[in-house]
């Protein structure tokens, strides 16, 4: 059961590697840096996008309880 759960998370982390890597190369690009207004939105998105990473121990942490309470009533059951 922990199999998907785990490959979901690696996927999300890569995802986020990816998407923070392209918005660091939009961002340093000259023609966007020329462009008060794009760079603004960058920089905005790159601040908004930031607290995401901070989510997925707190994703991990509930779904692993969620395993632990869904065993212990699986053993109380019995």
């Amino acid at each position: 059961q922990l199999v998907p759960l785990i490959i979901a998370l690696v996927g999300i982390g890569i995802i986020l590697v990816v998407g923070f890597l392209i918005m660091a190369e939009i961002a340093s690009n000259s023609k966007v840096a020329a462009d008060s207004n794009a760079t603004a939105a960058i920089k905005e998105v790159q601040s908004a996008t930031a607290d995401i990473p901070t989510w997925l121990p707190i994703i991990v942490i509930t779904v692993i309880g969620a395993l632990l309470i869904g065993l212990v009533s699986l053993f109380r059951r019995r």
